[in-house]
């Protein structure tokens, strides 16, 4: 490996180091119904996303939370000296796709049937520290 190799690489390992992210896969929710909840704490900071997240009346609100507190532990796991309060840590990236897709037939008139196309999402969430740089 050259020289700049080996110092890029060290600089994409430091800055590595401050994002955590968590995920969650194969949530049945559909992601139109998630990507709703998802846009609401983009780009917020982690303590205002958790309070607007606890007080929003969907289900995907609930799944949501979760994936945060877990994204949390996974950021407080890198950076044991550092207190979250003081690391101003915001969610830089939330993104939802979509997942597999389970197919049903429900019974229709006339011995025909009706597709029913049960959605799946995938969540990934990536937290960052605001530091006076950024």
């Amino acid at each position: 490996m050259g020289a700049r190799k080996h110092l890029r690489a060290e600089a994409i390992k430091a800055e590595k180091q401050k994002i955590a992210f968590a995920k969650l896969n194969n949530c049945p929710t559909s992601p139109r119904k998630m990507r709703l909840v998802a846009d609401l704490v983009r780009g917020v900071e982690v303590d205002r996303a958790l309070s607007i997240l606890k007080f929003t009346n969907k289900e995907a609100a609930i799944r949501l939370e979760k994936l945060l507190l877990s994204a949390i532990a996974n950021w407080q796991s890198k950076n044991e000296g550092l207190r979250l309060e003081d690391s101003n840590v915001f969610i830089k990236e939330i993104k939802v796709d979509g997942a597999r897709m389970l197919k049903r037939l429900r019974p229709a008139p006339q011995g025909r049937g009706y597709r029913i196309r049960k959605r799946s999402n995938h969540v990934t969430m990536v937290l960052d520290s605001r530091t006076e740089a950024n």
